[in-house]
């Protein structure tokens, strides 16, 4: 039942639906009890009709205001779950407001450092630089004379926000309940990601101490300006930030008569993003060209830092095995990949994905890296993964937009510029970091903790089944020729279980070897860790062996 204090909303949302034609929405969201009129009346389908034009989804979101215009923009950067047209048609929302009068402002910035931008700025120009639905950007100057950038958020845009949010976890909620697809793609969990999201963008030091992460990042690269947060005049509702000022990267004209080198600048920003992606495993997220600005020589300052994207060890570890899978043109690598780096909802018939996955692979082999639009390729993938109801990691999903963005940027700089290229370099160390006995080494010390773990919760699982088996009863039925294949699959996870057991004890023991005293053993490094390898590798033997040695009884699939 939906809150009292949220009914005239709820009727706003449901006539602008109504009448942008999007009924489809009005009917598995459950909002037609909250149209005046019937919803034939402003000529909406039924549920189960397909949802109109791209064009009204984009205009119905903007008449909405803040919170569903940030709603579209995140929905525009996931080709997972929409198709191209949509995605196009959603990238175009604008997300300019009217200017906060100047006497707001003034009040607004005395509430939050003390005394008015008169007092607190040596300079401060009511007229912003630029102004959208959460808040406004003013050019000032410091006493010291350094120029810089203050963002103040709109006043009562949080509570509309707040609102706004509130309503549509609920709409998510009748949806997954209304609409098999909506349960399939977890929409709850979406509209939970993007709840989180949008409230950190409203949070200035959010956005400040992500600046001075790449601040710090890149404090040794006199190529790449980020700017300088003052935090002495941030807060939550007000942002100071070092004016960035030069050229916008896209602005081709001024660079050429500036004598900027436009290779030398796409290969200043590769770099950056190498060292984002593959060194710091913290990325900028939204680098389209207004965030982007050139200096004269040839510096590239970069602004904006409400979207950013993380890659942690798990996630750079399942990136790596993609791209192994993706450079070996293997069919069957990449489906068992994508269904790890993905959320499955629903059960994946891997038959129909591996299909799939080998007309895709005819889209680039036999080309060159420097041949191949890794923009288009992203794009099938993910039709791919959208057909098959495979919802991305949100921090790849970032990662994917990113890099397109930046291939398109890079080919308007230079016509020759390969994205694939580009990185391969970067991509071809991880993929080595990946089969490294380093990385081996922490693989198996995590199947021991995982090992460790089922033998920890495998007793009290057993006793859940038994008392099962004593309250309900249970019935099986197996007929001979399936036995010898059920015992075969058992005796393989017995003799998996075994090998983790012995690995995982094996190294806590060289654990607490070198743990016990360091110095002694530090010379011991390089032998105990072949011994570990050479371990490992007579288990894996043996259980090869074994595998071979009941091949002959029919078994299949993966365990």
């Amino acid at each position: 039942m939906a809150s009292l204090g949220h009914v005239d909303r709820y009727r706003d949302v449901a006539v602008v639906l109504a009448r942008h034609g999007l009924g489809f929405l009005i009917g598995v969201s459950g909002l037609s009890r909250w149209l005046p009129t019937p919803v034939e009346e402003f000529g909406a389908g039924s549920p189960t009709a397909r949802p109109t034009n791209p064009a009204h989804l984009r205009l119905a979101l903007e008449e909405l205001g803040p919170t569903f215009i940030k709603l579209g923009q995140m929905l525009s950067t996931r080709p997972d779950l929409l198709p191209p047209e949509y995605l196009a048609e959603l990238a175009k929302l604008q997300d300019d407001a009217p200017p906060v009068p100047a006497e707001i402002v003034t009040r607004l910035v005395t509430e939050e450092l003390g005394s008015p931008p008169a007092e607190a700025f040596a300079e401060f120009d009511m007229l912003p630089l630029a102004s959208a639905s959460i808040g406004q950007a003013h050019s000032a100057v410091l006493e010291d004379g350094t120029r810089v950038v203050v963002k103040v958020r709109r006043p009562d845009v949080v509570p509309l926000i707040n609102e706004d949010l509130e309503i549509l976890t609920n709409l998510a909620a009748q949806a997954s309940r209304r609409w098999a697809l909506a349960s399939d793609y977890n929409l709850t969990g979406i509209v939970a990601e993007f709840a989180r999201s949008l409230k950190a963008e409203l949070d200035y030091l959010h956005e400040g101490r992500a600046a001075e992460r790449f601040r710090v990042n890149f404090e040794g690269d006199p190529s790449i300006q980020i700017p300088r947060v003052f935090w002495e005049r941030t807060t939550s509702r007000i942002l100071t930030l070092e004016r960035i000022e030069g050229l916008k990267i896209d602005n081709l004209a001024a660079l050429d008569r500036m004598g900027i080198n436009r290779t030398a600048l796409i290969e200043t920003a590769i770099r950056a993003v190498a060292q984002m992606v593959f060194v710091d495993g913290y990325f900028h997220a939204d680098p389209h060209p207004g965030n982007l600005f050139v200096e004269p020589g040839g510096r590239i300052g970069l602004i904006d830092f409400g979207m950013v994207g993380t890659i942690d060890a798990e996630l750079r570890d399942r990136l790596a095995a993609l791209l192994v899978a993706l450079s070996r043109n293997d069919p069957e690598r990449i489906a068992v990949a994508l269904v790890k780096a993905s959320l499955p909802r629903t059960a994946v018939d891997m038959n129909e994905l591996r299909a799939d996955v080998a007309r895709f692979v005819t889209l680039y082999r036999g080309q060159a890296l420097g041949e191949i639009e890794i923009g288009f390729l992203i794009t099938q993938l993910l039709g791919i993964l959208r057909r098959h109801r495979l919802q991305l990691d949100t921090q790849l999903l970032l990662l994917i937009r990113m890099l397109v963005m930046i291939e398109g940027l890079g080919v308007r700089l230079d016509a020759e510029f390969s994205l694939g290229e580009s990185l391969r370099p970067y991509a071809a160390k991880m993929a080595r970091d990946r089969m490294s006995p380093q990385a081996f080494a922490k693989r198996l010390r995590r199947a021991g903790v995982e090992v460790a773990e089922l033998g920890v919760e495998l007793p009290e699982r057993i006793r859940t089944f038994f008392d099962l088996i004593d309250t309900n009863g249970v019935e099986v039925h197996l007929r001979a020729a399936e036995l010898d294949p059920l015992v075969g699959r058992v005796e393989k996870i017995g003799n998996r279980l075994v090998a983790g057991v012995i690995v995982a004890a094996f190294i806590r023991g060289i654990g607490e070897l070198t743990a016990g005293d360091k110095t002694r053993w530090r010379s011991w490094n390089a032998p105990l860790l072949g011994a570990g390898l050479g371990v490992a590798g007579l288990l894996s033997a043996y259980l090869a062996w074994t595998a071979r040695r009941h091949g002959g009884r029919g078994r299949q699939g993966w365990l």
